[in-house]
């Protein structure tokens, strides 16, 4: 694997208060739509990536500037693909073309998903570095793609401890499934105190917002799940029935409405259930499809107009 690219100097980090502030009081609070920097692979057909990410933000009325790091057929699930991988000097170079229009330190948010090589993470980097330089209250909302439970990693070597190391410590939100959050934490968590135990160890390198998806544990009813939000304000959860179903892809779309949410309410309580609830719906409609591919053009009214089926519980 190559090294990665040396890293830009840091811009200064948010304080706690600046970004209670941000999500409180910033261009994007009571709903009104906000800028996001989107950087993530793209298919043609089906929904992963920016491919998952962009209609939603765009049905909650978001200005949304989508860079794509590939461009694929399909989603590498099936097995086969076909389309190109994008240098990071391409990915650099369309984000640099956005700066030349003088809007990049318009964004309000930068969103990133899955990394497959640290070239390509030193771009995305460099470009929160570039947003914030221009926009101190911005936010950067990292998916820390790399495995999960039954498939362990399926990244490329290097690339989680890249993530961990490297990425992880420089956002402001991470959205890791419970897998994902053992690595970045380096423990186990079998119930839901060590669950937030291992979301401090991760919160103590640099993000203040973690988003735990498909949490499983003992104190939970037969098949159901936790969705966990971590911040500054508390923790809570929000509990579904596990659905037999895991399409590629839904970790792009929560990712994107979690920040997307959080950014405009202030609120990572109210976050989270919009988010879980658009998402549970989402996965009925797919389910109900008989298909592997997210059916957000069927569900896109909950994505709009999230149900209030699920409620969230405090933690602490």
């Amino acid at each position: 694997m190559p090294p990665p690219h040396a890293a830009p100097k840091p811009a200064p980090r948010p304080t706690v208060e600046t970004l209670s502030r941000t999500v409180t009081t910033g261009p994007g609070c009571d709903d009104e739509p906000v800028k996001i920097l989107s950087i993530q692979s793209s298919v043609a057909y089906g929904h992963v990536g920016n491919s998952a990410a962009v209609f939603p933000l765009q049905r909650l009325r978001h200005e949304v500037w989508p860079v794509l790091t590939v461009h694929f057929s399909n989603h590498t699930g099936y097995g086969a693909w076909r389309g190109p991988l994008l240098a990071p000097t391409d990915v650099a170079d369309v984000i640099a073309g956005i700066a030349d229009r003088g809007v990049l330190g318009t964004a309000d948010a930068v969103l990133s998903g899955y990394q497959g090589d640290p070239a390509v993470g030193a771009v995305i980097l460099d470009a929160v570095a570039q947003v914030k330089a221009a926009n101190p209250d911005a936010l950067y909302c990292c998916d820390p793609v790399m495995g999960d439970v039954g498939r362990g990693m399926f990244v490329r070597p290097g690339i989680p401890e890249y993530l961990r190391d490297t990425v992880v410590p420089r956002a402001d939100i991470v959205t890791p499934n419970q897998f994902e959050l053992e690595f970045l934490a380096g423990r186990t968590t079998d119930t839901l105190d060590d669950l937030l135990a291992a979301v401090d160890t991760v919160r103590a390198t640099g993000p203040r917002h973690v988003l735990v998806t498909s949490v499983l544990h003992g104190d939970l009813p037969a098949d159901h799940l936790d969705v966990v939000a971590v911040s500054d304000t508390g923790a809570w959860a929000v509990t579904t029935p596990l659905l037999p179903i895991a399409p590629n892809g839904g970790g792009d779309v929560t990712a994107a409405l979690y920040l997307a949410h959080l950014a405009t309410t202030g609120s990572p309580e109210t976050a989270l259930e919009r988010t879980t609830n658009s998402i549970f719906a989402v996965l009925e409609a797919t389910l109900a499809a008989g298909t592997r591919e997210l059916q957000l053009v069927a569900a896109q009214d909950a994505i709009a107009d999230p149900p209030t089926r699920f409620t969230a519980r405090q933690l602490r």
